[in-house]
């Protein structure tokens, strides 16, 4: 069987006071974050393919590929990610939009694909 890693996500998220955004000193966007622990992922190596397409067209180097599970409606469009440290730990962030495919179509537990970057 496949063998599964929690990933913490962590979403930068606008502050907003009565419905408007606010602004620091220099007229820009204040964030907070969000943090949360989603389980049940499975992290693989991206296909060499895939890496030079990538590199091709915007310049960034996927590192790693995530499988998330059915079920999960967190935002990882821009977010940071924090892998376990038997993959190396640190940080990464999420490159373009997740890869998702029909729940009800796709057999195994995972639905959606994430590509990573390392973020320092």
């Amino acid at each position: 069987m496949f063998r599964t890693v929690s990933v913490t996500l962590i979403n930068k998220i606008q502050r907003m006071v009565d419905g408007q955004p606010v602004y620091d000193d220099t007229d820009r966007p204040i964030y907070d974050t969000s943090e949360k622990t989603v389980s049940g992922v499975l992290v693989g190596m991206p296909e060499s393919e895939e890496v030079l397409t990538e590199v091709n067209m915007s310049g960034r180097t996927i590192a790693y590929t995530l499988a998330i599970p059915k079920g999960d409606s967190n935002n990882w469009v821009n977010a940071e990610v924090i892998l376990p440290q038997e993959f190396g730990g640190g940080s990464y962030r999420t490159i373009g939009s997740p890869l998702m495919g029909i729940e009800s179509n796709v057999p195994t537990p995972w639905h959606k694909k994430v590509r990573l970057e390392r973020y320092e």
